[in-house]
């Protein structure tokens, strides 16, 4: 895959930075590099407080002293084995993602390639860890609209068995628009978030 048109929309991570916000938190896209890219993602611990058994993309709370990509890479490292060394950093998703509690979140676009293994290093935070081709993602048979009674709406994915709702498909959804790579879904197809990742 051509990765010109994303590097076109990313900005510099720099630029991502929002100083209004209570808290600041980052999440890495990492993509590997090839012909069949592919990027990461995570299954919360169902034991976990906030939000378990949800999927999500490696990430966490920044630190004292950490700027966002520093951030992004380190909870990669810790999440699921991610050698910080091997990522090349292209930029960072243009529009942070607010969430409750006034969390913004920058999600950090970077490739690799893809050699070394991954898992589950911290059992008590991550249940399982997946590398979704893009391909995948993209297809339209993956993606619906999902639902929750309290009248939310918003994207998502069928994603290697996960159902995957909230920031992190609101982030994956921008990704492949940014990247050129969507294609035509339909959006009136709808499907509840089911219990054990989230939905009630």
């Amino acid at each position: 895959m051509d990765l010109e048109r994303l590097q076109e929309g990313l900005i510099r991570p720099d630029d991502a930075v929002h100083t209004d916000a209570l808290r600041r938190a980052a999440v890495a896209v990492l993509l590997s590099d090839g012909a069949d890219p592919d990027l990461v993602l995570t299954r919360r611990a169902a034991t976990l407080r906030d939000h378990p058994g949800q999927v999500s993309l490696p990430g966490g709370m920044i630190e004292a002293g950490e700027d966002v990509v520093t951030a992004a890479l380190r909870e990669s490292e810790e999440e699921v084995g991610f050698d910080p060394e091997s990522a090349t950093v292209l930029g960072a998703l243009p529009g942070s993602v607010p969430t409750r509690g006034r969390i913004i979140v920058t999600a950090i676009v970077a490739s690799w390639p893809g050699t070394h293994p991954l898992s589950a290093v911290d059992r008590a935070e991550v249940a399982s860890v997946h590398r979704v081709p893009i391909r995948d993602l993209a297809d339209p048979a993956a993606r619906f609209t999902a639902h929750l009674p309290i009248g939310y709406s918003g994207p998502g994915f069928m994603a290697d068995g996960q159902f995957v709702w909230g920031m992190t498909a609101y982030v994956l959804d921008h990704f492949l628009r940014l990247a050129g790579w969507e294609q035509p879904w339909d959006r009136s197809r709808r499907r509840r978030v089911p219990k054990d990742v989230g939905g009630w």
